[in-house]
């Protein structure tokens, strides 16, 4: 059986309507974080040179050049009102096993999980899971906010699915507080979760702006699908949740309204020649 695999270039809420009822067993949403501010992010490329404009080891002078840029607005003024209609839509596409995770961090976490609350009904609040990192700027004008918040509801409280033993284990913080047999194995993770960021320099890295990487969402397809099941990314951005979902046997589809974006998530996933446009018929729901 062949996994589903699509990239979609259009406004989330545009196409949310045009899926079936129950078409996907996760989705993960992690939508702009309404900083006010334009996320920029650059991919530059360094070159040794004796007139360059930095300096490095040992006096050593470099010339960079800007290779890409890429840019978004991340301001709503009514932030709420443009997350509610997508999540009642999202509640809607998942199957009746399915789990939402809704990537936010400390701006809106507190409003959107009143609003799941009502879309998705208290009972089925399944966790909040902070993810915890260490890099990035810093202020010595207040604690400096190092952690996300991720928000999990379940579409049905009693049918959903969940493998704790699916997930990947993690090395226990003091490891001489257990046997050798359960130190080897490792721990299954709670709902803190200690996990890097993308490094500038490594391998994963698009050029994206606020790419996540893809061991943390893993272990979100990894605990909520089952192989063969179909995962959707409202707001796909460079793609981790395909690259994560391929890896582990699942299906996706992305969407997202960003040309650049989508030409990112393509070109990471070779699906260059396979992106729909946003008047491309998506079925229609029952």
């Amino acid at each position: 059986m062949s996994l589903r695999e699509e990239i979609l270039l259009g406004d989330n809420l545009e196409l949310l309507p045009r899926f079936r009822d129950g078409s996907f067993a996760l989705v993960y949403a992690d939508p702009p974080f309404n900083t006010g501010s334009r996320r920029v992010r650059r991919t530059l490329e360094t070159r040794a040179h004796p007139n360059g404009d930095r300096r490095g080891f040992a006096g050593r002078r470099y010339r960079t050049r800007v290779l890409a840029e890429s840019s978004y607005a991340d301001r709503f003024d009514d932030y709420l009102g443009f997350l509610e209609p997508r999540l009642r839509e999202i509640r809607r596409v998942l199957a009746e096993s399915g789990t939402l995770y809704l990537h936010l961090d400390y701006r809106e976490a507190h409003g959107a999980k009143l609003l799941c609350d009502e879309v998705f009904g208290r009972d089925c609040f399944l966790n909040e899971v902070v993810w915890a990192y260490d890099y990035g700027a810093r202020t010595k004008r207040r604690w400096p906010a190092k952690h996300d918040t991720i928000l999990v509801y379940v579409k049905d409280s009693e049918r959903y699915w969940f493998d704790a033993e699916a997930v990947d284990r993690e090395p226990y913080m003091a490891p001489g507080l257990v046997g050798p047999e359960k130190a080897a194995r490792g721990k299954l993770p709670t709902d803190v979760w200690w996990h890097t960021i993308v490094s500038p320099t490594g391998r994963e890295k698009t050029g994206y702006p606020t790419q996540k990487p893809v061991g943390l969402v893993r272990r979100m397809v990894q605990a909520s699908t089952r192989p063969g099941e179909t995962c959707l990314d409202p707001f796909a951005g460079s793609g981790t949740l395909g690259a994560a979902a391929r890896e582990l046997g699942r299906g996706f589809v992305l969407v997202d309204e960003s040309p650049e974006a989508v030409e990112i998530a393509a070109a990471r996933l070779g699906l260059a020649d396979a992106v729909v446009r946003r008047s491309a018929p998506l079925g229609t729901r029952r």
